[in-house]
């Protein structure tokens, strides 16, 4: 009898978790707005952000350029201190420079066609080439960017790394001996010797498990891949 009673007890039990249960989700349906509203609530969950496959190109990283940017600033800072040095000595009635006396006589007494001019010109003329080039592209070749996936994260892969993984991934190829890869922005050029099987086995298999290695980069634009086979050289 006492048994019965026990698993009476033990059975009665569950309406009593499923009334809990029945209360926790009226409490959540009433905090989304009704009981009709319970599961819309969680279904219409927005996560983080993130951008499709198609929408994820990203162009290269924008490289600092310290070192340019440093020497233009010394050059700048070293120039406008000796020139302001200069007026505030001739200000103070005292003379002024060498150089400046100098700069001012060679300026005025030197034709335009002068060599030493047309020198002057073109250096200066380079210098500020090289500066604007500087200044409107990105820079940093040899990082490469990484599909975006996220709309607040941005990733990139360097050369060297992309093409340690696919001489990898070609080294699990059945037939290949050696392989060397160059991993480029727009192409991976990849040069394999293989000691046995049939060359055209070896470069279809090179084909599947590279580009496959390529897509598995997850690169934001892809390189095209050149796949080249061939015997090992003999010795001697």
């Amino acid at each position: 009898m006492s048994e019965s009673q026990e698993s009476e007890g033990s059975t009665q039990r569950l309406p009593v978790l499923e009334k809990a249960a029945e209360t926790e989700l009226g409490q959540s349906a009433s905090a989304a707005g009704g009981p009709s509203h319970a599961f819309r609530a969680v279904g219409d969950y927005e996560p983080l952000p993130t951008l499709d496959d198609e929408d994820g190109a990203e162009g290269r990283f924008w490289s600092a350029r310290r070192v340019p940017a440093g020497i233009l600033a010394v050059l700048v800072l070293v120039g406008a201190g000796a020139l302001l040095y200069d007026v505030a000595a001739v200000r103070a009635d005292r003379p002024a420079m060498h150089w400046r006396r100098s700069l001012a006589q060679q300026l005025a007494e030197r034709p335009l066609d002068d060599t030493w001019v047309l020198v002057g010109a073109g250096v200066a003329t380079a210098v500020g080439l090289w500066l604007i080039v500087l200044a409107a592209t990105p820079g940093l070749r040899d990082v490469l960017p990484m599909r975006r996936t996220h709309a607040d994260v941005r990733a990139g892969l360097h050369r060297d790394a992309a093409a340690t993984a696919l001489r990898d991934r070609a080294m699990e190829v059945a037939g290949v001996q050696s392989v060397r890869v160059r991993m480029g922005r727009k192409k991976v050029d990849v040069r394999a010797v293989s000691h046995f099987r049939e060359l055209d086995d070896v470069r279809g298999d090179l084909d599947t498990t590279l580009a496959d290695g390529i897509k598995g980069l997850g690169l934001s634009r892809p390189p095209a891949l050149s796949v080249h086979v061939a015997r090992p050289g003999r010795k001697g």
